[in-house]
């Protein structure tokens, strides 16, 4: 049921909110040089990589300067990434994801091969379900680039606090999910984004 839910509902996702898509697209491509989406390799389900899509918000070969972001204007950001990252809007472009069955709309966030391969035996299980496009730890953690920012050892405090945190969350989910609970997350979500 959940996988016919994710099709059904990236599909129409992808086909409803095209002009909005192509709008993203535009506005990319006349801010800064480079290619529309950026795509990067994460951990899916039974630990197998995959090509993650989003829309691109960063100058080209900013990940180069690290894996995460700092702060809310970290400078490698472009001038109308700030506002697709604000916004989630970068996020959009993995109903492609979700479509094509690399991920859930609800399910843990995936994470680069870097951060899986520091994970517990036990917090491996996290792999045991398709990654999301949001969960509650996205929620929760939403002003994640801020908490960062204070850090005096920003990847540190990822790997230590933050990512640990997020795993015992995600442990939880993977072991008590539902299709209802996955919807309250959806609303979860969208509430989030508004509220801030």
């Amino acid at each position: 049921m959940k996988r016919l839910f994710d099709i059904i509902a990236s599909g129409c996702g992808l086909v409803v909110l095209s002009p909005l898509l192509l709008i993203i697209a535009i506005w990319i491509k006349c801010d800064s040089e480079g290619p529309v989406f950026y795509r990067q390799v994460r951990v899916g389900k039974n630990n197998k990589d995959f090509r993650i899509y989003k829309f691109r918000s960063m100058r080209t070969g900013a990940d180069k300067a690290g894996l995460i972001t700092v702060g809310g204007r970290d400078p490698r950001v472009t001038r109308s990434g700030y506002y697709i990252r604000k916004y989630k809007l970068d996020e959009l472009a993995q109903l492609i994801n979700v479509f094509v069955g690399d991920m859930s709309l609800v399910g843990p966030r995936p994470e680069v091969r870097k951060y899986v391969d520091m994970y517990t035996p036990e917090q491996m299980h996290v792999l045991d379900v398709r990654p999301g496009v949001t969960d509650l730890a996205s929620i929760r953690y939403r002003n994640e680039n801020e908490l960062l920012e204070k850090a005096e050892d920003p990847d540190k405090y990822y790997i230590e606090v933050i990512m640990q945190d997020k795993l015992r969350i995600n442990l939880e989910y993977v072991a008590n999910h539902s299709f209802w609970y996955d919807i309250k997350l959806i609303f979860g979500t969208f509430w989030a984004i508004v509220k801030d």
